[in-house]
């Protein structure tokens, strides 16, 4: 099977930290790649951003549909375009942030959200209500630092670990979960120094895929997320109509 993991932000190096959380738990003969979009903003911090992003990453959804993936990983706690993007693919598309909110849901009564900047916490309020999990987010916790500060700051870390703590203390959760794609290399080191679960969306959503591929499962061809219709597009997005 080949998965493809699409980061909807346009700063490469992030890109090569979320494929190699993939790679790591990927099993033998899972061929998986990770792409970064060819348009759109260099990190995604606010609702403008998520909604300057979609363009690119349907895109990159479009040509993994010509290159024969199977399934697709959405690189964002934000899941912009998730809709959109199962109505394109023929295989399973997951969002790292349902991903990681549904494998806390299994480890505990209740877990937490730490992401970036404090704009971001009722984004991820919203989707824990919109995939039916509200009862399990104990609280949404933002470390205030900037998606991209995540790979410069030397702090980054420990401001991120000692994030997770309070929140856990705060709301007496039994799970953290990672609320940015670029916080996923730091989640072994989190667990280790916390003693709770932390969940990292970006690996839970590739096993996500990789196990409804293994089942033989892909989307349904019909309703809502049939293909769409053709039709023509016109100004910036005429590339993306078709007749």
């Amino acid at each position: 099977m080949r998965i493809r993991v699409v980061n909807p932000n346009t700063t490469r190096a992030m890109t090569d930290t979320i494929e190699q959380c993939a790679r790591a738990v990927v099993g033998a003969g899972t061929v998986l790649d990770a792409v970064t979009s060819a348009t759109g903003p260099v990190s995604i911090e606010s609702h403008y951003d998520e909604a300057m992003s979609v363009p690119g990453l349907l895109a990159a959804i479009r040509q993994g549909e010509a290159d024969g993936v199977d399934g697709y990983v959405i690189a964002c706690f934000g899941d912009p375009g998730l809709d959109a993007a199962r109505e394109l693919a023929t295989g399973p598309v997951i969002g790292i942030a349902e991903a990681a909110m549904r494998t806390a849901s299994h480890l505990g009564r209740g877990f937490s959200v730490v992401t970036t900047l404090q704009r971001t916490t009722g984004r991820a309020v919203d989707l824990a209500e919109h995939y039916g999990l509200q009862r399990f987010c104990y609280g949404v916790h933002a470390c205030e630092l900037p998606v991209l500060a995540l790979d410069t700051d030397p702090d980054a870390r420990k401001v991120v670990t000692e994030a997770c703590r309070a929140a856990v203390l705060a709301d007496g959760s039994d799970a953290v979960v990672l609320g940015c794609a670029g916080m996923a290399d730091l989640c072994a080191h989190i667990r280790a120094e916390i003693g709770v679960p932390v969940i990292d969306g970006v690996a839970a959503a590739t096993l996500t895929v990789q196990s409804l591929l293994t089942l033989g499962l892909r989307k349904s061809g019909s309703g809502e997320f049939a293909t769409p219709p053709a039709k023509l597009y016109t100004g910036l997005l005429e590339s993306f109509g078709s007749e």
